[in-house]
């Protein structure tokens, strides 16, 4: 059990019996702030810009396909259990031994216990599987619309380190950029 920000969540690997809730976490967020991307010449130019009204976002229901049922030892996902035993939050993440990288691949933190560190431990859970596996850095995609993710993961010591602006067309995300942030492995 550990103690964060006066609430106590239990952080552990996932289990069996933890799919359906994972499956069913609200990732969903509101910001006042988008990142507008700018190509450049020599790269790409990022500018945190204010919308009026709100964005909110909701993900599309993940269809699975890109899921390995089998996923193996160099994957894991871990979660926070809130003190009542309702999942507030998980972490999916996997190692390439090829180049020594741990990829975040998805993190998300029930809209009840943002701002409790919450996500910040679920990734200090991602970095120590990273050490135990040698990675070398951490990666992570993040649209360029989530603007309360991106500047959790800058406060976390993640950078920018990529763009590509063609990963969402003809999906639900239409219109945003993936913007690609990594840091090595602490």
């Amino acid at each position: 059990m550990t103690t964060t920000k006066d609430t106590t969540y239990e952080f552990r690997a996932a289990r069996p019996e933890d799919t359906e809730a994972i499956e069913a976490l609200d990732g969903s967020f509101t910001t006042s702030t988008v990142f507008h991307v700018a190509v450049t010449a020599d790269g790409f130019a990022l500018r945190e810009v204010p919308v009026d009204p709100p964005l909110v976002k909701v993900f599309p229901e993940d269809d699975g396909s890109d899921e390995d049922d089998d996923a193996g030892a160099d994957s894991r996902t871990f979660v926070a259990v809130g003190a009542d035993g309702g999942l507030a939050g998980f972490a999916t993440v996997s190692y390439s031994p090829w180049n020594q990288r741990l990829t975040i691949e998805d993190i998300e933190v029930a809209p009840d216990h943002r701002g409790r560190g919450v996500g910040r431990t679920l990734m200090d859970q991602a970095v120590d599987f990273a050490r135990e596996r040698g990675a070398g850095h951490i990666w992570l995609e993040v649209t360029n619309v989530n603007a309360p993710a991106i500047h959790a993961y800058r406060r976390m010591g993640f950078a920018f380190c990529g763009l590509d602006t063609a990963l969402y067309q003809g999906t639900e995300s239409e219109g945003e950029q993936a913007l690609y942030m990594s840091m090595p492995c602490p």
